[in-house]
């Protein structure tokens, strides 16, 4: 049989339209217009595109709401010719650019080589497809360096994962002064701002917003870690668009060491976002065959506000982030020692905690600093990981026991990346740790940083906690992380190799969370430091949840966690109930407040329950009780910001919707009542229009001649009024489909 060339067309047309719909049926497709030269990828509503142009440069063409599958992206195309002053280059909207034929903005990587060549052009090689990820290979126009770019489209909410690998072919070393992820750009326009996260200690997640304007900001942390001063997390909204409407650009990245995000706008109004390791004292030297890999930094686009923004982020940490995606568990109740008992730990004292804890229905009991080693104050015992004779003569069996046969798992605080001077460690080991020759040594909270760069600690820090593990039944851990780095040196290899410690340090903390859990599946693990010092997608990955902010005021909290939830979900936030007047402010809440506070995320309790009365503990067990009916909606439903508590706000409330909308739950809160104003009217969202919901109080009271059952539209537009006069006073009110 003769096939002529019309049946053939027609027969890869029909290949093509049966793997575009199996690709539409999942959701997520990727496709190579091989006659354009063009990369298109598109999931949920958005579409990503870029091309090859006739330079064999990768061009970004369009990211924003989905296209129609008939829509065809024109080739990318050299801009037209530049000024001398700004160069031809400039103009070239690169998928990934290396630092060369004259680049001004920030590169996706910059190499020095052994002869002192600097200059590094990247051309398209070739692509590949294996499932859900797109391959593209970039080569240098003259030397063996290649990148491979990688791209992943999640299919719930059109979030790009973007990273490089960025090997070196040649036959020499050469340094990576620079590595990024990724570039995006964003259309040209002057309409955008820029929205980002700072902080402190005990005052994280403040939002700040500024005008995007010709320049550059940085966002980052040079502090080894995260850090709490910016968040590796972003978003640019059009200047109209606001929490419930208009166009948003967001993205994080995944890593848990020193980050950098570049916001830029140049003198052709492009603006471009960059993020990957930061460059400062950065220089990673690249053996011959060896390879390097950038964190990987994702990003999305909504035309539905800054609330959208973060419930496709938490809808993507839900289902492909956390270690237990795409069906995480719902974070058990938890009780924590540390503000009862301090270092002062026993056998019969974290019983009788466990005891009180048990009683009001918590579900985890952790014992927190004070167990191990000479452990009786931060001064001392940070390395010996043993469990302390004269506190527990008898291990920690008896404890664990006790705290199973109550109906709870067992948990314990540590601080493996760490070391007291005054310690057995140490003394053994002064070389341990991060210093340089000839340097004084800066402590913090009286220790010093172990470098888990080096093999030797590595296999230690681990061996510690799997032997922690086997011997006995732990089901969680608090991995604390109390110090930012200093002196970042690495004398026990050659000077031309101590900056990899940026890299290897946090690649074999990795490696130990991955190795923990896989040898001990059961152990959940927090992720904390000094509060919320080490939050970012990289450490999602492989931890259950975050430790929020060591402010466990519940008033301070409604701004913290509002800050939070811009970009992290609520399901792995945990926020204590702790007692009152706190160290803080000193200042004074009911604990029905301060629980419900804690209620919008995961819920523990650091109080001292050997202070508690009777009254204190049966408040306690009805909402804990409440709490347990409604966590799942809360920490893996969608988030509602309805009043913001930023800028000195009166009253904050936050709505949270289960998956099928068959439940929600309103928190609500007024700091103080003036003039005898009445708490305005609170309008819900996102509830099912044409089903009845009934209503019941978890706390506080709405005015009576509010409906019991009434439809979905009739709560978004005719809202619900909460009876709230007083300082400090907060309702919860739950929502059931009929």
């Amino acid at each position: 049989m003769r096939v002529t060339r019309a049946v053939v067309v027609m027969l890869i047309a029909i290949i093509v339209a049966i793997g575009d719909a199996h690709a539409a049926a999942s959701g997520q497709s990727i496709h190579f217009d091989q006659a354009n030269k063009v990369f298109r990828l598109d999931a949920a509503k958005v579409t990503y595109a870029f091309g090859v142009d006739d330079k064999g440069r990768l061009q970004s063409l369009y990211w924003g709401p989905r296209l129609d599958a008939s829509d065809r992206l024109p080739p990318a195309v050299t801009p037209p010719k530049a000024d001398g002053i700004d160069g031809d280059i400039n103009r070239v909207r690169q998928e990934y650019s290396g630092w060369g034929g004259g680049l001004y903005y920030e590169p996706g990587v910059k190499i020095t080589f052994p002869d002192g060549n600097r200059d590094l052009e990247l051309h398209y090689q070739s692509y590949s497809i294996k499932g859900d990820t797109l391959y593209v290979t970039l080569k240098d126009i003259e030397r063996a360096i290649v990148v491979t770019l990688e791209y992943e489209m999640d299919a719930g909410t059109g979030i790009v994962r973007r990273s490089a690998t960025i090997s070196n072919q040649t036959a020499t070393p050469v340094v990576i002064e620079q590595a990024n992820a990724a570039t995006w750009f964003l259309p040209r326009s002057r309409d955008y701002t820029l929205r980002f996260l700072s902080g402190r200690w005990a005052g994280e997640n403040d939002i700040n917003e500024r005008l995007v304007q010709p320049g550059k900001t940085v966002l980052e942390s040079r502090r080894g870690t995260t850090g709490m001063q910016n968040e590796p997390w972003f978003a640019v909204r059009r200047n109209d668009a606001d929490e419930t409407h208009g166009q948003v650009w967001f993205g994080a990245l995944a890593w848990s060491g020193s980050w950098q995000i570049a916001i830029e706008q140049d003198q052709v109004e492009q603006v471009r976002i960059s993020g990957g390791f930061n460059p400062f004292d950065f220089g990673y030297k690249l053996a011959p065959g060896a390879s390097l890999s950038t964190p990987s930094f994702y990003a999305g686009v909504t035309t539905d506000g800054l609330g959208e923004a973060s419930r496709l982020m938490h809808r993507l940490e839900l289902t492909k982030i956390l270690p237990q995606a795409p069906a995480p568990r719902v974070r058990p109740v938890l009780y924590n020692s540390w503000e009862a008992t301090g270092f002062k730990v026993d056998e019969p004292g974290q019983i009788a905690l466990a005891e009180k804890a048990a009683s009001i229905g918590v579900e985890r009991f952790v014992m927190d600093d004070g167990w191990f080693g000479a452990r009786n104050s931060d001064k001392g015992g940070l390395g010996d990981w043993v469990v302390n004779q004269q506190k527990f003569p008898h291990g920690l069996k008896p404890l664990i026991d006790r705290v199973h046969a109550l109906g709870m798992d067992f948990g314990l605080w540590v601080e493996p990346e760490m070391v007291n001077p005054d310690s057995d460690l140490y003394r053994a080991h002064p070389d341990w740790v991060l210093y340089m020759n000839g340097r004084p040594r800066t402590e913090g909270r009286n220790q010093l940083v172990l470098n888990l760069a080096r093999a030797d600690v590595r296999a230690y820090v681990y061996n510690a906690l799997d032997k922690l593990l086997s011997e006995n039944d732990i089901a969680f851990l608090k991995w604390d992380y109390n110090r930012s780095w200093s002196e970042p040196g690495w004398p026990a290899v050659a000077p031309d190799e101590q900056k990899n410690v940026y890299v290897d340090f946090i690649r074999n903390y990795y490696g130990i969370l991955q190795e923990l859990r896989k040898k001990h599946p059961k152990v959940e693990i927090e992720s904390c430091s000094s509060g919320g010092g080490r939050i970012d997608l990289g450490v999602m990955h492989l931890t259950d949840e975050v430790w929020t902010s060591d402010n466990t005021d519940a008033f301070d909290r409604l701004r913290i966690q509002d800050g939070f939830t811009q970009a992290w979900t609520p399901a792995v936030m945990m926020a204590w109930v702790t007692d009152s007047p706190t160290w803080v402010n000193s200042r004074t809440l009911s604990l029905e407040y301060r629980f419900l506070s804690s209620m919008q995320g995961s819920l523990g309790i650091g109080a001292d329950l050997n202070k508690w009365q009777p009254q204190d503990f049966a408040t306690a067990r009805r909402l804990v009780a409440e709490y347990k009916a409604i966590r799942k909606t809360v920490q893996q439903g969608s988030l509602y910001r309805l009043v913001s508590p930023q800028n000195g706000s009166e009253q904050s409330a936050t709505e949270s919707i289960s998956p099928d909308r068959a439940h929600a739950v309103l928190f609500a809160f007024l700091h103080s009542s003036t003039e005898n104003y009445p708490y305005p009217t609170v309008h819900l969202q996102g509830l099912d229009a044409n089903a009845k919901y009934r209503i019941h109080a978890i706390a506080g009271t709405f005015d009576p001649r509010t409906p019991l059952v009434a439809s979905g539209a009739y709560w978004m537009h005719a809202g619900i009024d909460l009876l709230m006069r007083g300082d400090f006073q907060a309702a919860a009110v739950v929502f059931d489909k009929e």
